[in-house]
């Protein structure tokens, strides 16, 4: 039996990693800026994390939700606590499409209504309803096209309150991305977050704030649509909640009613992926890794700013992006094979860095020195 070919793979072998780095199967060392596509939040093989869940293992590693696990009620405390969301509830699951699709589905619950409003360039997964509300068709098969979601132009407030008016009655939710990542570290203005919650309010509608990629403190606080000061209705997480253990789940709204049967997992929430996201909550918050991930994220923004080569830089905290012009469309594969350094992409043009929110001043040097190297390669070599 063959793999079913559908990743684009470089012909890398990893074996080993640790904190911010990882290693091939020939021993060499590679400086991670990807984390595996922003999963990697305290940094590989923690020795927190790996005690914490080689601990859980010996004792018990899974059981159904048929039965009362207390640490899936200890993570929903943990998890209060350090995302500030004391009064909402969590359900577990396994990942963040699965998540949204949790979310979206709760939302029509709730609502009795079937509308969704979603954004150009957005990304909420590949199962049913969530790839349906993501903006890329060729990742749409027939079955998954609906007529239940409306795409609008991100950050556009008039267009957002022009739907309103004319269908509010109809519209279940509005999920958005505080920081779109897949599509490109598209910044959310603040003003737009606080329109989207105004306009939901206003017209009894449920607010997803989808934190899959751009949560868990990534961006130097625990979400990233808290940097405009409101509160979403349902927040989906997944990606860095488990540092790579399969875990996802959404904070719910205490005004969001639960009935038996409603929503459920086989996997989610089951013991070692509760003690999995509970180490990375306990380092995130004994480390301090939301305010490392702003002051490293700020240095590295300001010094690629100064990078003229290099085009609109953004991003907060530790989720960053920019444009690479056409004369240097070959960065990020210079940077991986010349200089040993995983980063991300978006296309067309977009190199994303998403490290471990440990990442330290040191290896963000040693990033923005090999950034320069490359990009003055050519120049020096002609």
């Amino acid at each position: 039996m063959k793999l079913f070919d559908v990743y684009p793979l470089n012909n890398i072998t990893v074996v080993k990693a640790k904190g911010s780095y990882i290693w091939d199967d020939n021993g060499l060392q590679y400086l991670d800026l990807y984390g595996g596509h922003a999963v990697i939040s305290i940094g590989h093989t923690h020795p927190h994390y790996v005690q914490r869940v080689t601990e859980q293992l010996n004792k018990i590693g899974f059981y159904s939700n048929s039965v009362r696990l207390p640490i899936q009620e200890e993570l929903a405390e943990k998890l209060g606590k350090v995302s500030g969301k004391e009064s909402y509830q969590l359900f577990l699951c396994n990942s963040g499409a699965e998540a949204n699709e949790n979310a979206m589905k709760l939302a029509s619950f709730h609502t009795g209504r079937k509308k969704i409003i979603a954004f150009t360039k957005s990304f909420h997964g590949r199962t049913s309803l969530a790839v349906a509300a993501t903006d890329n068709p060729a990742i749409v098969a027939p079955v998954n096209q609906t007529n239940n979601i409306i795409f609008l132009p991100f950050n556009d407030e008039t267009s957002l309150e022009a739907c309103f008016n004319a269908q509010g009655k109809e519209i279940a939710a509005v999920i958005v991305e505080g920081i779109q990542g897949v599509g490109g570290i598209n910044v959310a203005k603040e003003s737009f977050i606080q329109k989207i919650r105004s306009l939901c309010t206003q017209h009894g509608s449920v607010f997803i704030a989808d934190s899959v990629q751009c949560g868990y403190g990534r961006t130097g606080k625990f979400f990233s649509h808290d940097h405009a000061n409101v509160d979403a209705d349902i927040y989906s997480l997944a990606k860095g909640m488990g540092n790579g253990f399969p875990v996802a789940g959404i904070l719910i709204a205490p005004d969001l009613h639960s009935k038996h049967g409603m929503l459920g997992t086989t996997f989610g929430g089951n013991p070692l992926a509760c003690a999995a996201a509970l180490a990375v909550l306990e380092v995130i918050e004994s480390e301090k890794l939301m305010d490392n991930a702003k002051k490293i994220g700020d240095h590295i923004q300001t010094e690629l700013k100064k990078i003229s080569e290099l085009q609109n830089v953004r991003g907060k905290g530790l989720m960053i992006g920019f444009d690479v012009p056409d004369t240097l469309k070959d960065l990020r594969k210079n940077l991986l094979f010349n200089q040993n350094i995983f980063t991300g992409e978006a296309k067309p043009n977009v190199i994303r860095l998403l490290p471990s929110l440990a990442f330290n001043k040191k290896d963000a040097d040693q990033f923005l020195e090999s950034i320069q190297e490359e990009i003055h390669a050519p120049a020096l070599n002609g």
